[in-house]
């Protein structure tokens, strides 16, 4: 039965990837058409450890030749356009990405392997986000500033002009889209690298814009770190740049970004608490924390890999937890009866193997999951189990380190100042989660924990409404919300001074 259901399985996922071959050629997407480049990226699909097509390696030449054409774009074009204009071709677009949805969902699924209904719902994500800003377009204005009558005061703002910018492989549309949504909207023109591992979905959307931005505004140019993100962030023709990925290449960035006086915006890791006080409803907490945790396979930069909980309530609460996370269905992420997929790659996947041995060795109780399913039809993809670790202590390296991956640690507390100290005691500060019926914990803890997003009695969720980045080293900077138009904004004062009015 395995063998008959692996057969099913190979033959559905070599049947989708042709079905991606055949909506493109894969190629950059620079000054509004298709570019092929001189070598070229395999992206594999996780499932079967299996290609699913090549993609266009960009260089350092593609690089200058796309913000070359962006800012010409911008000079002669873009810099001029209203925010009537740009709110109309930003939803001219999303309209057309509505009607691409399931192609997007398969290219995505395909690609990260993300269950189908969880990349169904990034998709949406990152067209609503799109739409947000289309409509955010509208309502942007100065100020005056009231002085002296015989000055007027006022403040404009204006677009940097080229904006560099770099994406993750763990959400490849959705974080697209929040880069390029507030970027269009102010008037910037984009050169955008995709994420090496995933960047289908990006150059896809890229495709779907042609005929509706002036050619040159969006551009992406796919390939490696060394050889695009590089080049990107060198370049002095590139006057801001946005970057969401480790802390540790988020550092090169900013480094690289000095030398030019390039200001730039930060979401880099997490390694987020979520706080189990004695009131909280278990149900609600569990279900918040697992799917913190266990939602992309957790392989999500805000996930919940630590879970904090009150000492009267730890038994009951790992009990719970453990009956939940192994109540996931790892499987085909293209059945929508999946609920946790496979690692993104097999780098992914021995990360993740390498810091449970770890936790092992340091001395944490191993509570379920810790290896790849035992099931024949998922032996060549990057499947990992939902795995718990227990007695965990703070210092250890699986409470400290991000995993990115279905790991999720749980320690326990006796107070409310040690609960706080606890989850403060990291390097990092993405998000935190609060799991209580008092309204007075939830507003204190809030206050109190060390974290740009706090989810209470729930993970997310991530609304474009709202800015999104991080404390300390998660980060500079937001995505999202208004704010994040300050970002891809300059601000000038103008002072106008009057005489004295006469006939």
């Amino acid at each position: 039965m395995s063998g008959t259901f692996s057969g099913q399985l190979r033959e559905a996922h070599a049947a989708a990837r042709e079905e991606v071959r055949e909506l493109s050629d894969w190629n950059a997407w620079i000054d509004g058409t298709a570019v092929a480049g001189d070598g070229s990226l395999e992206t594999i699909d996780p499932v079967v450890n299996e290609p699913i097509t090549t993609v266009t390696r960009c260089g350092a030449a593609d690089v200058e030749t796309a913000v070359e054409t962006a800012r010409r774009t911008f000079d002669t074009r873009w810099s001029e356009s209203t925010p009537r204009e740009r709110s109309r071709l930003l939803f001219e677009w999303t309209d057309r990405l509505h009607d691409h949805v399931e192609e997007l969902t398969l290219i995505e699924c395909l690609d990260t392997g993300k269950p189908r209904s969880q990349a169904r719902g990034e998709v949406e994500g990152a067209i609503d986000t799109l739409e947000y800003y289309a409509s955010l377009c509208r309502v942007q204005d100065g100020r005056q500033i009231a002085t002296d009558d015989d000055l007027h005061l006022y403040t404009r703002t204006e677009p940097y002009g080229v904006v560099g910018q770099i994406i993750p492989w763990n959400f490849p549309i959705w974080a697209a889209a929040w880069k390029l949504g507030p970027a269009l909207a102010t008037g910037n023109a984009v050169v955008l690298k995709p994420a090496t591992d995933c960047p289908l979905s990006t150059i896809r959307i890229a495709e779907l814009s042609a005929g509706i931005f002036p050619d040159g505004v969006l551009n992406v140019v796919p390939g490696t770190g060394s050889e695009v993100g590089s080049t990107i962030t060198d370049h002095e023709d590139v006057r801001k740049l946005s970057f969401t990925g480790s802390v540790g290449v988020g550092t090169k960035v900013m480094k690289a970004a000095a030398d030019t006086l390039t200001p730039v915006t930060l979401e880099l890791g997490g390694k987020s608490p979520v706080l189990v006080f004695p009131d909280a409803d278990l149900d609600t907490a569990v279900e918040a924390v697992a799917n913190g945790i266990f939602y992309s396979t957790g392989e999500i930069c805000d996930a919940f890999s630590r879970a904090l909980v009150h000492e009267d309530v730890h038994e009951e609460f790992v009990d719970r937890f453990v009956a939940a996370a192994e109540s996931h269905v790892l499987g085909d992420p293209l059945d929508e009866a999946t609920t946790m997929g496979p690692l993104t790659s097999q780098a992914q996947y021995e990360t993740v193997t390498d810091y449970v041995e770890r936790g092992v060795e340091e001395g944490a109780t191993l509570l379920t999951g810790g290896s790849p399913p035992d099931d024949e039809a998922l032996r060549d993809g990057w499947f990992f189990e939902p795995t718990v670790f227990g007695d965990v202590d703070n210092d250890m390296t699986v409470a400290q380190e991000e995993i990115f991956g279905p790991v999720q640690t749980i320690n326990t507390f006796s107070t409310y100042e040690e609960a706080i100290e606890l989850a403060n005691d990291t390097q990092f500060g993405l998000a935190a989660g609060i799991a209580t019926e008092r309204t007075d914990l939830a507003h204190g803890a809030a206050a109190d924990l060390e974290a740009g997003v706090v989810y209470v009695n729930e993970y997310g969720p991530i609304l474009p409404e709202a800015p999104y980045g991080g404390f300390k080293a998660s980060g500079i900077g937001k995505d999202l919300g208004t704010d994040v138009l300050e970002h891809y904004q300059r601000t000038k004062s103008v002072y106008v001074n009057l005489d004295e009015p006469s006939c």
